[in-house]
């Protein structure tokens, strides 16, 4: 018989709810079946802990005395350009933000770069933030310049805003060329020297709703290690590539774009990230409870990493001049195993994002729901799905 979430929610609060994690529903359903699953169990959570560029927090950080109009000024936190187009205080520092001085145009073995990822991160932490801004001056709001600590316990509003995060499924990544590589998946070393990928597997949240059946605009989640929301489709949203018989994507597809109270996060759950020869990023922490409607959302919950196949991509030249095509498909147990064969050879794997973590996530969040501490939400809207016709577009380049 199928549950709704307003049944569910009121388990919830009875204390009665059962609540089992993207990885123990995998064993429950092969002892016990799918039919028996979808009537003993209420919610299957996920995790998923890795960087994920597409990620910031804008502040609003008060007015001065006299006032400042930092939009259309400058700002920088920690050195770290900040936007200022909003308005008088309002800023958004992005995840991978770079200091003018950072020598983004070269390698250095062991280079640190210090981003919006970083200060994230600080300001979460409770550190101060050195802010300094400029201004051309207006009557109105006739401060021109501002050198000042900033802390987020003293700033108006701070939200984690981030326009695209939990990919589903993403490309491994290796490097055919005679050199030494540096991209957003790490150090790629040459002649196959090493492959990177980047997800959760079988607890990772869009795997496990590969058709959006219960994920949409509104539904609350895990976030940084407060509560958040998905607010809207991510960028780069992709819903229409080919899937397998199970619904799970074989290729990058679907994204979320989700935010939050920053002032309930820790640094814990949001880390900055520092990738050499690249730039930085922020590391980000999100869980999404699926409330086990009916017998089909078990089955796409019971998704293993076996079961996932992702598309092998060199990184030297496929993917930076945009070349179609792949040099073969594996699944996550592949990848977990630590070794693929490419073209013959072994090649070991490394994951940059961390199942521990996203393990400890998607036990938190059951944690959450047991105590009544978090109840679901129905989404306002869906998330677009394959019969969408949205497709990810390519920038059409015009010449002037």
């Amino acid at each position: 018989m199928a549950k709704t979430i307003k049944e569910i929610n009121e388990k919830i609060k009875r204390g009665s709810v059962i609540v089992v994690t993207a990885e123990e529903i995998i064993d429950l359903v092969e002892k016990k079946g799918e039919k028996k699953v979808a009537q003993e169990v209420d919610v299957v959570t996920t995790g998923t802990f890795g960087p994920m560029c597409s990620s910031g927090a804008y502040l609003n950080l008060g007015h001065s005395k006299p006032r400042i109009k930092l939009g259309a000024g400058k700002a920088y936190l920690n050195d770290v350009p900040a936007y200022t187009g909003w308005a008088a205080v309002d800023i958004y520092i992005g995840a991978t933000a770079l200091p003018d001085d950072d020598p983004r145009n070269q390698v250095f073995p062991g280079a640190f770069h210090y981003g919006g990822g970083h200060v994230i991160e600080e300001l979460v932490a409770g550190k101060d933030i050195k802010l300094v801004g400029t201004s051309y001056g207006t009557d109105c709001y006739p401060k021109k310049k501002i050198e000042t600590w900033i802390n987020l316990k003293d700033v108006n509003e701070a939200v984690l805003f981030n326009p695209r995060n939990c990919y589903q499924n993403y490309n491994v990544a290796l490097n055919l060329s005679e050199k030494v590589i540096y991209t957003y998946m790490g150090i790629l070393q040459p002649r196959l020297g090493n492959a990177s990928y980047c997800s959760a597997g079988q607890l990772s949240p869009l795997l496990n709703d590969p058709y959006y059946k219960t994920i949409g605009i509104g539904t609350r989640i895990f976030l940084g290690g407060g509560t958040g929301y998905v607010v809207w489709n991510g960028t780069q949203h992709n819903p229409a590539v080919k899937r397998g018989e199970n619904g799970v994507p074989r290729f990058p597809a679907g994204t979320i774009c989700v935010m939050g109270d920053l002032k309930q996060m820790t640094s814990e759950w949001l880390k900055g990230a520092s990738f050499t020869g690249y730039g930085s990023t922020l590391t980000v922490g999100i869980g999404i409870p699926i409330p086990i409607l009916n017998e089909e959302i078990v089955r796409y919950t019971a998704v293993k990493d076996e079961d996932i196949w992702a598309q092998v991509v060199d990184y030297s030249e496929s993917y930076p001049q945009v070349k179609p095509g792949s040099l073969g498909e594996v699944n996550y147990a592949q990848l977990k195993r630590g070794k693929i064969t490419v073209n013959n050879k072994e090649v070991p794997t490394g994951g940059l994002s961390s199942y521990f973590k996203a393990r400890q996530i998607a036990e938190l969040l059951k944690k959450w729901i047991k105590k009544g501490d978090f109840l679901l939400t129905e989404p306002v809207a869906p998330i677009p799905s394959a019969e969408s016709n949205i497709h990810f577009k390519l920038m059409n380049e015009r010449p002037f």
